[in-house]
C-alpha cells in the first residue's frame, strides 16, 4: 500500500524579497508554511533568502512586463498569496525642483509595477483552493497626505492605495481578498536608497527615535492577515512606532 501523498504547500509569491520587508516576509510566511516563490532583482541576495527558507528565486523587475510574465509562469496556475511588496522612495526634493525621472520611477515601482504583478497572477490567485485567494499591497502612511519632499513618493503611494480599493470592490462576487498594510517609520535600506547611498543623511532619519519598527513587526502584520479565514478581510493595516502617532509627527530623543 502507498503512503498517501503529502499536501501541496500553498504557494505563495513575495516582490522585492531580497531586502528589508520582503525578504522579512518570505521568512514569516515560509515558517507558516508557505512554499515562497522570492522575486526581486538582485539574483545573489535573493538565493541566499531562498536558501535559507526553501523557497524558490525568481529574478523579477516589476516594471517590466516580459519580466513578470515570466514570474507568473513560474508561480504556476494556483497561487494562494501575492504581497506587492517592491517599490520605494526616490529623492526629497521640494516639488519646485523635482527631479521627475525619479517620480517615473517611483510610479513604475509603486504603482504600475503592483498592478502589473496583480494583472498577471490574479487568474491563479482566483484558482487558489478553498477560495483562499488574496492580494496584499504593502503601502506606507505617505498615502494618507503630503509631507515636505515627498510629493513623488505620497503620490505614488496614494495611487497604489486607489487600486486596493478599486479592487476590493471589483472582487467583492469573487474569491479574491484584497489587503493594504500601511507601514509608518521602518528601519530598512528605504532611506539609504531613497539618498542614493548617503547612510549619514540616511541615518539622521532615524536619529533620536527609539522604537523604530523593523521589517520584522511589518512581516509579522503580513503573516496574521494571511493566517486568517477565507471569509475574513483586513481592508486596511496601519502599523506604526507608537512614537509616531502620525506620519509628521515623530517623537526624538533630545540631543
Amino acid at each position: 500500500m502507498n503512503a498517501p501523498a503529502t499536501p501541496a504547500r500553498p504557494i505563495a509569491v513575495v516582490t522585492g524579497a531580497s531586502s528589508g520587508i520582503g525578504a522579512a516576509t518570505a521568512r514569516t510566511l515560509a515558517a507558516q508554511g508557505y512554499e515562497v516563490i522570492c522575486a526581486a532583482r538582485r539574483e545573489e541576495r535573493l538565493r541566499e533568502i531562498a536558501d535559507e527558507i526553501g523557497g524558490h528565486v525568481q529574478v523579477c523587475d516589476v516594471t517590466d512586463e516580459a519580466s513578470v510574465q515570466a514570474l507568473a509562469a513560474a508561480a504556476g496556475p494556483r497561487v494562494e498569496l501575492l504581497v506587492n511588496n517592491a517599490g520605494g522612495a526616490l529623492g526629497l526634493a521640494p516639488v519646485e525642483d523635482a527631479d521627475l525621472d525619479n517620480w517615473q520611477q517611483m510610479y513604475d515601482m509603486n504603482v504600475l509595477g503592483a498592478a502589473r504583478v496583480t494583472r498577471a497572477l490574479t487568474p491563479a490567485l482566483l484558482a487558489a483552493e478553498g477560495g483562499r485567494g488574496q492580494v496584499v499591497f504593502v503601502t506606507s502612511v505617505a498615502a494618507d497626505g503630503g509631507y515636505e519632499g515627498g510629493a513623488g513618493y505620497c503620490g505614488a503611494k496614494a495611487a497604489e492605495r486607489a487600486m486596493t480599493q478599486a479592487m476590493r470592490l471589483e472582487m467583492y462576487d469573487r474569491p479574491l481578498r484584497v489587503v493594504e498594510i500601511a507601514p509608518g517609520m521602518v528601519r530598512t535600506d528605504f532611506s539609504l536608497v531613497r539618498f542614493d547611498g548617503d547612510q549619514e543623511r540616511a541615518d539622521k532619519v532615524y536619529q533620536g527615535v527609539e522604537g523604530v519598527l523593523t521589517a520584522e513587526d511589518v512581516a509579522s502584520c503580513i503573516g496574521f492577515v494571511a493566517s486568517l479565514p477565507a471569509h475574513v478581510n483586513i481592508d486596511r493595516m496601519v502599523v506604526r512606532p507608537r512614537v509616531q502617532p502620525a506620519a509628521h509627527k515623530i517623537l526624538r530623543a533630545e540631543e
